[in-house]
């Protein structure tokens, strides 16, 4: 009998940025993730799924926003071009560099093969991993929403989870079991409100459980089941601080590739705008180390591809070493198996961390030689049916731990934004919803709703990164919602044609279902 079990878990999560014009920095973030994260990952996983050494086992999270970028016809036209630019730029690089950019080069052209041998659909890729067992893919709330900040009114919260269900299963062909609630946050309730939709399990930051009532008997390293009778897991921090904390953690090695330093912003201003990038910015061509982290980006040494690649494979091996180590000497406190649960954000390998596939690959190959059995969630709950029944204390992971980064000085104004326009939809199902004639208008509104209800424009907020991209964002969806508005009451007319352009930009979600919104008289105000 093994002394445990190691369940990872990835979250795959982008804003819905598609956009019109191609070579936006909103677009750009995409491609970049595509390339860095979820193709690498999709190889990765599909050499070791054809092993007969190795089984790999993973929870992942799709987002629906990332899924439907993942299978958008622009989008996927525009990557072969964006690579190929990224291709010629890699040509005016500095000689120090040489090694970096070859092996860049390489990876560039690899991963453009790879896209093409998936027909360009990488959702099916991981469909088909699902079905071949390496994956249990679960999904989020529909855009992303910070689910605590929108239960009123609750059907705001209802659209978000109903949502995300439909779009999976669309998507994926079969509904999800279980979700990565946004930021793991939680309030009191909310598991009626996933059980409502047929969503099992998900996933909570340590103090979700260290904190529920009564306390879980094996803290973090078993599941507990709610009164609404859905399954929470929690996050190991043991195990889990060593693989995302640049500062206390693998991806701070001298060894790896610098996040920060990018050919973009060392490149002459002119050069970008000749091949149509209008301002500097990261461009994902990275071609230092880090070095040593008291150095400055400019004295950052050109990355050597071989070290890294064999400083990932000793990480993988010490991070099983480590959780074996950890799984045994749980094992003597707990009278059953421990469950070491581990989540990151996706973007994390690959992007963040150049070498986190690599180091994935090593994990699930040191596990194997060593006996660490890796498990997903799902198949924690189908051979562990007897869970104890808690209620999870209402919490969130990040800073602080309890919503405070979402109410912030510079982003807590959102929140009464959202309420207002949440509770407008529900005015508009109630005059408007029962005859076909508007359902168009009101298929959109609901659209434009659930994106200004993303939490990330509120984390660029609190962060202060792209903040006027962010505000952009927000003012453009609430007031295509409002137009909208305004337009059904009869306040003002739209221009002709300016409902079918809105819905081609802002084409998520195409057989939305406007249900969840169906209000409660007593609840309209």
């Amino acid at each position: 009998m093994t002394a445990g079990r190691l369940a990872l878990v990835l979250h795959g999560h982008l804003p819905f940025v598609r956009s019109l014009r191609p070579g936006s920095l909103e677009e750009d973030w995409f491609h970049q993730a595509l390339l860095e994260c979820y193709l690498p990952l999709l190889a990765m996983l599909q050499g070791l799924a054809s092993s007969e050494d190795v089984q790999p086992r993973l929870t992942m999270s799709l987002s629906p926003t990332l899924l439907a970028m993942l299978d958008d016809p622009l989008l996927q036209e525009r990557f072969p071009a964006w690579l190929a630019l990224r291709l010629h730029l890699l040509e005016g690089a500095p000689s120090a560099c040489a090694a970096a950019v070859n092996h860049l080069g390489e990876r560039i052209e690899a991963m453009a093969d790879f896209w093409e041998s998936l027909d360009r659909r990488p959702v099916l890729a991981f469909a088909a991993l699902q079905q071949a067992g390496v994956l249990d893919l679960i999904t989020c709330s529909a855009t992303h929403g910070y689910l605590p900040l929108l239960r009123e009114p609750h059907q705001s919260v209802r659209g978000q989870l109903h949502t995300a269900v439909v779009a999976h299963g669309r998507q994926l062909g079969c509904r999800p079991q279980g979700i990565w609630l946004p930021e793991c946050a939680y309030f009191e309730g909310l598991d009626a409100e996933l059980a409502a939709v047929g969503l099992r399990y998900a996933v909570l930051d340590g103090h979700g459980l260290l904190h529920a009532l009564p306390r879980p008997r094996y803290g973090v390293y078993a599941p507990i089941c709610s009164p609404g009778a859905v399954a929470f897991f929690a996050r190991d921090s043991a195990s889990t601080l060593p693989v995302w904390s640049a500062r206390d953690g693998y991806p701070g090695h001298g060894d790896y590739r610098e996040f920060h330093r990018d050919l973009g912003w060392d490149m002459p201003l002119e050069d970008l705008q000749e091949v149509g990038i209008d301002d500097a910015r990261p461009l994902g061509l990275k071609l230092h180390r880090v070095t040593d982290s008291a150095c400055g980006l400019a004295e950052k040494e050109p990355y050597d591809p071989s070290r890294a690649t064999a400083r990932a494979d000793e990480h993988g091996r010490n991070f099983v070493a480590d959780r074996l180590t950890q799984a045994e000497r749980l094992a003597r406190a707990m009278h059953r198996d421990p469950l070491i649960v581990a989540p990151f954000d996706a973007e994390l390998f690959g992007h963040w961390w150049f070498e986190g596939p690599r180091f994935l690959e090593a994990v699930f190959r040191a596990g194997a030689s060593e006996g660490l059995t890796f498990t997903t969630l799902r198949q924690c709950l189908e051979g562990q049916p007897r869970l104890q029944v808690c209620r999870p204390a209402p919490s969130s992971w990040g800073q602080g731990g309890f919503h405070t980064y979402w109410l912030s000085e510079s982003n807590a104004w959102m929140t009464a934004e959202w309420d207002r326009a949440g509770r407008a939809m529900l005015t508009l199902m109630d005059r408007f919803g029962e005859g076909q004639g508007q359902r168009r208008l009101l298929q959109q509104a609901a659209r434009e709703l659930l994106l200004a209800q993303s939490s990330d424009w509120s984390f660029i907020l609190r962060a202060g990164t792209t903040t006027d991209l962010a505000r952009q964002r927000l003012d453009r969806h609430l007031s295509r919602f409002w137009r909208i508005r305004d337009h059904l009451e009869g306040l003002q007319n739209l221009p002709p044609g300016w409902l079918h352009t809105v819905e081609h930009e802002d084409n998520v979600f195409p057989d939305i279902d406007l249900s969840p919104w169906q209000p409660s008289p007593s609840r309209i105000s």
